[in-house]
């Protein structure tokens, strides 16, 4: 007798079918022409949750990754994998993506080294077959993919600084419709704990977190969304304390309040608010999503391209998600351009897509300025599809080489 496991499998691989079967048809032609040359990583002085992942041919196409790890211990991992890399064709993707992270023996396989790697084949892949990304995943569903920013800049405490903040955002050509708030909330931090944990939340913090996010509400009406960002840092008792709280404001989501790693803690939290949760920046693959997922504790889940499988595991799941319809969004926070692109390709393909995380802005560091030509941009709250082969990406290596962290060098 079938179970439920063995439905939810077989339906998994048959959402998965139809873009893969696609991509290897397209990917046909071009069969054994480029092979792999080598793999080098870097690090930027302005990304500090990753590095970039070059992949060099003997052809000359060159395609760029974004690892969730730094250059240095990327290097150490890379240096593992490169037998099984070096001399192979880039078109192989599913192969190498298997053959990467089905490595258990004599280390775990890595999966945000892997992410950076598995963006940086589909970079090449583009550029091999003269088509952007998101046509080699099986899109367009859509040419816009939405993009959320983060609340910084103003005291919630603050009636007249809410009230200020809202006037300027409006007035903003990006125009977001919603706006993330770290815990506290200052901006767009995560309100992480000064020790190795955070204390338990005590009544006269929620009041006050209560009253915040109603001044904010009340600042921006009905046209903007709020949201808060945690960073998994708190208690099942903090957390329903948190949802409590905000949920007067109707906010769009509740992010990461509890651990990462799945526990029976998140079906309480469910359970005692109606606060939609969102988590999955650090969650890794199908197996990281699966009790989540199973066990319908998240509203939206939150995936990183640079930390959870890069362009092949994101896509898997996405389609694994989309058994229980639950949406999808993307995790982009400080990385760079190619992230970002990343980010909005598979946001042109998954069904059920709400939002990427702004990686544009002073705030972040500029990281428009990566890219040669006219600076991408935000505008209505909208972030248009990269076209060109692959990422759709041309690096501004002036840009680059003023970047390049400190102690790193060029291309390592």
């Amino acid at each position: 007798m079938l179970t439920r496991r063995d439905i939810l499998k077989q339906a998994m691989g048959l959402a998965a079918l139809p873009w893969l079967a696609g991509f290897e048809a397209t990917a046909a032609p071009y069969t054994g022409l480029v092979k792999i040359k080598a793999i080098k990583a870097m690090g930027l002085d302005n990304v500090n949750d990753g590095c970039l992942i070059k992949i060099e041919t003997d052809a000359g196409l060159v395609g760029y990754g974004e690892a969730g790890i730094p250059a240095g211990a990327a290097r150490e991992r890379i240096a593992m994998m490169l037998p099984q890399l070096i001399g192979q064709d880039p078109l192989a993707i599913e192969r190498h993506f298997y053959m990467m992270t089905a490595t258990q023996y004599s280390f775990m396989a890595h999966i945000p080294t892997i992410s950076g790697i598995d963006i940086a084949l589909w970079d090449l892949a583009g550029k091999i077959t003269a088509l952007p990304l998101y046509r080699l995943l099986g899109g367009p569903i859509r040419k816009e993919i939405p993009v959320y920013g983060h609340g910084r800049d103003v005291t919630p405490s603050d009636k007249a600084s809410c009230k200020a903040w809202a006037s300027q955002v409006k007035s903003e050509p990006e125009a977001f419709t919603a706006f993330k708030f770290g815990f506290g909330p200052q901006g767009g931090g995560g309100g992480r704990a000064s020790g190795p944990y955070n204390v338990t939340l005590d009544g006269a913090v929620f009041r006050k977190t209560a009253k915040e996010y109603m001044n904010l509400r009340e600042a921006v009406g009905d046209d903007i969304d709020l949201a808060m960002h945690c960073t998994g840092q708190f208690d099942t008792r903090s957390s329903i304390g948190l949802c409590k709280a905000i949920e007067p404001a109707d906010p769009l989501w509740i992010e990461d309040p509890l651990t990462v790693r799945y526990n029976e803690s998140w079906r309480e939290l469910k359970s005692a608010t109606r606060v939609p949760l969102l988590a999955g920046e650090k969650v890794e693959m199908v197996e990281g999503f699966r009790p989540y997922l199973d066990n319908r504790v998240l509203d939206m889940i939150h995936p990183d391209v640079s930390y959870s499988g890069g362009i092949t595991g994101c896509r898997k799941i996405a389609d694994y998600a989309a058994l229980t319809r639950t949406p999808v969004g993307l995790h982009s926070g400080p990385c760079s351009l190619i992230r970002f692109y990343a980010s909005m390709h598979l946001g042109a393909v998954i069904t059920d897509f709400f939002k990427v995380e702004n990686a544009l802005g002073a705030w972040r560091g500029n990281k428009e300025k990566m890219a040669q030509g006219k600076e991408p941009a935000v505008r209505k709250s909208v972030f248009p599809v990269p076209e060109g082969p692959g990422l759709g990406l041309d690096l501004n290596e002036d840009w680059l080489r003023a970047h390049v962290a400190k102690g790193d060098t060029w291309w390592g």
